[in-house]
């Protein structure tokens, strides 16, 4: 018998089953909900960490890490696609969509987290044995060792376009914008390279959660005294916002459990406040929102009205939506209403409020840092579907307002046309006489507000979602 013959025949080694990480699970299932059925993360992602938190499979940090991986990878889509693209032999069209994932969560972790190289490969191949099998592991792995190849700088360098040669497409592919949207927020913004590279880094930064405290419910004195200076910071602006520090959960808030504080934007209260304390010709005593879900604007001028002995009427035409109205302002010290109805169809008859808020639909592209996914599902043609309604909405507005009354025609969207081209098509066409109001002495102490007399607002600028307002008043 030679040699050979006596060693012992190498046995294959054992399968080893892959272990479940329930950080990567649960990060994987939002982006699969996300894909799947169009839902948003900021709707997804917290029923999903407070059933972890009840199975007890989740601590604080497990929370931070899920919830970074979900935004971080969604806000970088568009860059990681770039990538992600010149590490496979197919078209991206081609991948499964769930591998996508996968790759795209892997990518986030080597590329904008501070994971180990060896850990962020590791823990997503065993992810996508769990959730793909063993053979599509074998791809993911491959993927992810070239994308480890280089850092993130270095992978902007291979797969976006010089500046000079495209700008536009240049700052799309850094900066995880599609190309359209870059345009357009460019053509809102004005000025060079700089200010337009500021806002979209402010679009990916994570927003702070900021409070509101309802007039006549509560107040921020009040909030900042029940949490504590590590906790929580007046807000910039509004004398009734409250900033929560990193990790602060509103739910646990009493004021917030008693519906007597909500969590709302700082830009979206600023243009409340503006509609609210807008000088007015006559009496002040019926106030309108005519687009009022989910209702906190509304809260908001409920309880300013009431300060003041006027009532407040809330309309919303989808039902379901008025219900988290009616919600909002339950416990308001004034009288309100809140209906269900359509506000291009108004119930009530012309002429009959002193302030009238339309706050309208729109693509939401000032609110990308709070629903990344937005960015990827939103197309120009889009545009077209909102501008009717817009239009018609702020006809209502100003046929619902009576001569020396003020209207407030408000969208999260910085889009020229959904903001600036709609007020002057509308006061051009419609036959209401009307003038615009200098908006911009109703933000007092906020900076570059522009040339006016429309205001609106930017994240990297004001720290608040892009807000636009133009108040209108009646004069004949």
């Amino acid at each position: 018998m030679n040699e050979q013959s006596r060693r012992p025949r190498q046995q294959g080694k054992p399968y080893r089953r892959p272990k479940k990480d329930p950080v990567r699970m649960l990060a994987f299932d939002a982006l699969r909900a996300v894909d799947e059925r169009d839902a948003y993360a900021n709707l997804v992602l917290p029923p999903l960490l407070r059933k972890a938190r009840e199975k007890g499979d989740f601590d604080g940090r497990d929370a931070a890490l899920a919830t970074e991986l979900v935004y971080g990878t969604l806000r970088r889509q568009g860059t990681y696609d770039a990538v992600i693209s010149a590490c496979v032999d197919r078209p991206l069209r081609e991948v499964d969509p769930p591998v996508l994932d996968v790759l795209s969560l892997g990518a986030h972790q080597l590329l904008g987290t501070r994971i180990p190289t060896h850990a962020a490969v590791s823990a997503s191949v065993e992810l996508a044995r769990v959730v793909l099998g063993d053979g599509r592991a074998k791809f993911v792995n491959a993927v992810l060792r070239k994308i480890a190849q280089h850092d993130l700088d270095g992978w902007l360098e291979l797969v976006a376009p010089p500046y000079d040669e495209d700008a536009e497409d240049h700052l799309a592919v850094v900066h995880s914008h599609p190309r359209w949207v870059v345009s357009a927020l460019w053509d809102s913004l004005g000025g060079g390279r700089a200010g337009i590279e500021d806002l979209l880094e402010a679009d990916n930064e994570r927003p702070e959660v900021t409070l509101v405290a309802r007039p006549g419910r509560s107040t921020a004195d009040e909030i900042l005294g029940a949490l504590g200076e590590e906790n929580a910071l007046p807000g910039r602006w509004s004398p009734y916002a409250v900033r929560l520090s990193e990790g602060g959960e509103p739910g646990a808030i009493d004021a917030v459990r008693e519906g007597r504080a909500g969590v709302q934007d700082e830009g979206s209260q600023l243009v409340a406040l503006a509609l609210a304390n807008a000088p007015l010709d006559g009496p002040d005593k019926a106030w309108l929102d005519g687009c009022a879900g989910p209702g906190g604007k509304a809260a908001m001028l409920a309880g300013l009205a009431a300060e003041r002995g006027a009532v407040l009427l809330a309309s919303e035409k989808q039902p379901h939506r008025a219900g988290l109205v009616a919600r909002a302002l339950a416990g308001n010290p004034g009288p309100y209403q809140v209906i269900a109805a359509d506000g291009t169809r108004p119930p009530w008859r012309p002429g009959t409020f002193d302030r009238v808020l339309m706050d309208v639909p729109c693509t939401g592209l000032g609110a990308l840092r709070r629903r990344p996914e937005a960015r990827w599902r939103r197309r120009p043609e889009d545009l077209d579907g909102f501008a009717p309604l817009q239009r018609g909405l702020l006809r209502t507005a100003l046929d619902s307002v009576r001569v020396g009354g003020v209207v407030a025609y408000a969208t999260c969207s910085p889009h020229l046309a959904e903001t600036r081209v709609v007020v002057d098509d509308v006061l051009k066409q419609h036959g209401v006489s009307a003038e615009l109001l200098d908006a911009r002495p109703l933000f007092p102490g906020v900076p570059a507000l522009g040339d006016g007399p429309d205001v609106q607002l930017w994240p990297h600028l004001h720290g608040t979602d892009a807000m636009y307002l133009a108040l209108i008043r009646r004069t004949g």
